[in-house]
């Protein structure tokens, strides 16, 4: 078969076992290819002639004197050809099979266009946010080893302060001007036609992911032609994509969530890619937009949909069929909150940069509520313990014979990271989970957020959530706080709701809220008013927030809006 006919067979496969996971798990195997080049042999493939929404762009940014947003709209054969002339000057500008291009766009369409052009022309595109620091990008194209860059406006000028950015050759910028720079509306005057200058392999580079970072300097993630365009067959049968469907996906560029949900497994469907672009996001906006645009299928953020909770959720939106939640696990009661006004049930999901969507609540199937689902179709998911032994409790691994075709090469130059995170005939995800008797596996944390009280084992997102279920809480954060007598105790930081007081009052009412729904040996003792620390791909950096502890306690110091539950309640040890 034709690599063409061999993905799409992989494809069409999961597409019919939609509703069947236990079936889709046993009977599905990852496509054997050599040569494969998604853009080429997929996308242009089920381009052709087509004249389907691929990409819906809504810009509220560029909104016009009489509040009309300005929209963006692309059929697939458009998008087929547009890449086609954007490979096509590229190419003409120097960029080579196995270049490495730095991306550092916006949510506006030359960033669809210049992800089908670098995968035909086989180069290899590094990721990046638009709210990099010059050290930041200093890292990305030295250890990158970036050749090229294709940027806004902003991040052009960022780059002119950056001495190793004088080696970039090819450099186009979007929206606007740069000295150095070519305005990449004369990308356009390419050939419509493409003809790759050299064969892609199928384990060829194609992404290079620098981590957010929430523990350690950004890891360097390599995917290929495969794990990543052909991985996310697994994320398309999570989210229950179907062709026709409306796929709105809310999500930043330069992170690898934003090509699971809003380009490959949306695209590997042929579903059309619904994209809001605003400066600010506004709960009651996106509610509005998917009403109006008929959004079939969407994904958020956990973050997100706590915001969407606060609005008044109305009715179902008409067109909606599925709801899904990846990047941390989603508490409990968003979901209820969701389910009793839309009757659908936020399906979670789990994977990683280093993977594509591995876990997951597929739809068709009972969900019990809070769990992250079962293995998804191509990965064998197992818990192991520190001396590879599977258990019932422990963390989430992936074995490795047959590897799955979506996990990463491994760490690029760190040799010693990628044999640690695969040893043993596992890869190892560093996060912790219990799994029951029916498969359904159960988030408890990151293993080095995990902590022991009294020598119990504590999960900070099964207090976050029990925090969570209190009408004055936000957002909130668990971590170990040093003690002399149990080792460490759980203490909380706390975003209120706007109009919340950060007073006695307030910490004490949380306090004893808490303390009603947690064992004794989880309840919170400590706990202070605060901004969380977040990495800028949104994820808690908790380890900032261990680091500030500790140093508090070694010098007795207090926060300004701190409270013990000893000093509130006289029946804390109860």
């Amino acid at each position: 078969m034709t690599p063409t006919e061999t993905f799409a067979k992989a494809r069409e496969q999961l597409l019919a076992l939609r509703n069947e996971q236990p079936k889709a798990n046993a009977e599905f195997r990852w496509p054997e290819l050599t040569h494969f080049n998604w853009a080429i042999h997929w996308f242009d493939h089920h381009a052709r002639g087509n004249s389907r929404t691929a990409l819906h762009l809504i810009h509220e940014s560029g909104a016009q004197p009489d509040g009309a947003a300005r929209e963006v709209v692309r059929t697939f054969a458009e998008l087929s050809e547009s890449s086609n002339r954007v490979a096509n000057f590229l190419h003409s500008a120097g960029v080579r099979h196995g270049d490495r291009i730095l991306v550092m766009l916006g949510n506006v369409l030359p960033l669809w266009e210049t992800m089908l052009a670098s995968i035909k022309l086989g180069a290899v595109v590094v990721p990046c946010s638009q709210q990099l620091t010059r050290e930041d990008l200093t890292d990305r194209i030295v250890r990158g080893d970036a050749k090229h860059a294709i940027v806004d406006a902003a991040s052009a000028a960022r780059l002119a302060q950056v001495p190793e950015a004088n080696t970039l050759t090819a450099k186009l910028v979007v929206n606007g001007t740069a000295e150095g720079f070519v305005p990449f509306e004369q990308a356009y005057s390419g050939e419509a036609e493409f003809t790759p200058a050299k064969a892609t392999l199928a384990t060829d580079p194609l992404l290079l992911y620098f981590t957010s970072g929430t523990t350690a300097k950004p890891k360097l993630v390599l995917h290929t032609h495969a794990s990543y365009p052909v991985g996310h067959l697994s994320t398309m049968f999570w989210i229950g994509l179907r062709e026709g469907d409306v796929h709105q996906n809310i999500s930043s560029p330069g992170w690898a969530k934003h090509a699971w949900s809003s380009f490959f497994a949306p695209w590997n469907a042929g579903a059309t890619i619904l994209m809001h672009d605003t400066p600010r996001f506004k709960a009651a906006r996106e509610l509005e937009l998917m009403r109006a645009q008929k959004v079939t299928t969407m994904c958020c953020p956990p973050t997100v949909w706590r915001m969407i909770i606060l609005e008044d959720l109305g009715a179902k939106p008409e067109a909606l069929t599925e709801l899904v939640s990846a990047g941390e696990p989603l508490n409990p009661e968003v979901i209820e909150a969701v389910k009793s006004a839309w009757g659908l049930t936020i399906r979670d999901g789990f994977g990683q940069t280093e993977t594509t969507c591995a876990v997951g609540n597929a739809p068709g199937q009972p969900v019990k509520i809070g769990s992250m689902g079962r293995a998804l179709p191509g990965y064998q998911v197992v818990l192991i313990d520190h001396e590879s032994r599977e258990v019932k409790e422990g963390e989430i691994a992936l074995k490795l014979d047959p590897r799955p075709i979506s996990l990463m090469v491994g760490y690029l130059g760190d040799d010693v990271r990628t044999a640690a995170a695969t040893e043993g005939g596992y890869y190892r995800t560093g996060d912790e989970a219990s799994v029951d008797d029916e498969g359904y596996f159960h988030y408890v944390g990151r293993g080095d957020d995990v902590f022991k009280s009294s020598d119990y084992r504590i999960s900070p997102f099964e207090l976050e959530s029990a925090l969570l279920e209190h009408e004055a809480v936000a957002e909130a954060a668990i971590i170990p706080s040093p003690d002399a007598l149990r080792l460490s105790v759980p203490k909380a930081f706390v975003v209120l709701k706007a109009g919340v007081a950060k007073d006695t009052a307030t910490a004490k009412a949380i306090f004893l809220f808490a303390k009603a729904r947690l064992s004794p040996y989880k309840r919170i003792r400590r706990l202070e008013f605060a901004e969380l620390p977040k990495t800028i791909s949104g994820k808690i950096r908790r380890v900032q927030l261990r680091g500030l502890e500790n140093e508090r306690r070694k010098n007795g110091q207090r926060g300004e809006f701190e409270f013990f539950l000893e000093e509130l309640d006289t029946n804390s040890e109860a």
